[in-house]
């Protein structure tokens, strides 16, 4: 994307499930675009991932669970189609609720749990460095822990980031935008961070 990215939105169901397999954003993809294939043609089009917790079952839905997606805000209406679905999760059902949908807002300190890359972490950073640079960005950066995200048929790598002191247009700029590939599976998305010092 570029630095004249067009206006982006999060749209936010509420959602309604037990379980999700430890590599759901693949699948869960597949099942949105499945019913709204216009989500595939835009490439900015990104899922938050889940808030969910670890157990032996599975990732564990809380009660008030919320899917969001960051799409571009000509496409709200299409997305609206989504609501009330019952999509299957490689056998785990998780039922798209209300849905309401929220302007992007500016923060000075943003979270991306995991920036797809291959590289080192200081190779990462100066790659970072520059992609903000092309933003016209100028921000602190704090690298966190390497994290994957895998599914039988594939594996992505890569870094939580943190990325503060933004300024408003930045933040702006760096929410629509995003960072590397793989927005679609929850990469390189960044939302608002209270505490920098948590990096996992």
């Amino acid at each position: 994307m570029s630095n004249t990215a067009a206006e982006m939105m999060d749209a936010i169901f509420d959602v309604a499930g037990d379980t999700l397999p430890p590599g759901y954003p693949f699948a869960l993809w597949q099942a949105l675009v499945c019913h709204a294939p216009v989500l595939a043609s835009e490439q900015s089009v990104g899922v938050i991932p889940l808030r969910t917790t670890v157990s032996d079952e599975g990732m564990l839905l809380p009660k008030r669970a919320k899917l969001t997606l960051r799409l571009p805000a000509a496409l709200t209406t299409q997305v609206a189609t989504l609501s009330g679905l019952h999509l299957e999760i490689e056998g785990n059902a998780l039922r798209l609720g209300n849905l309401k949908f929220r302007p992007i807002q500016a923060y000075p300190t943003l979270h991306a749990h995991l920036v797809n890359t291959d590289e080192d972490e200081v190779s990462f950073i100066n790659s970072v460095s520059a992609q903000l640079a092309e933003l016209n960005i100028n921000a602190k950066l704090i690298c966190g822990m390497r994290n994957q995200l895998a599914s039988a048929t594939r594996t992505i790598s890569g870094f939580s980031l943190v990325i503060h002191d933004l300024k408003p247009d930045a933040s702006l700029r760096l929410q629509y935008n995003g960072l590397g590939a793989d927005r679609n599976f929850g990469c390189g998305i960044f939302v608002p961070h209270k505490a920098i010092t948590d990096l996992d």
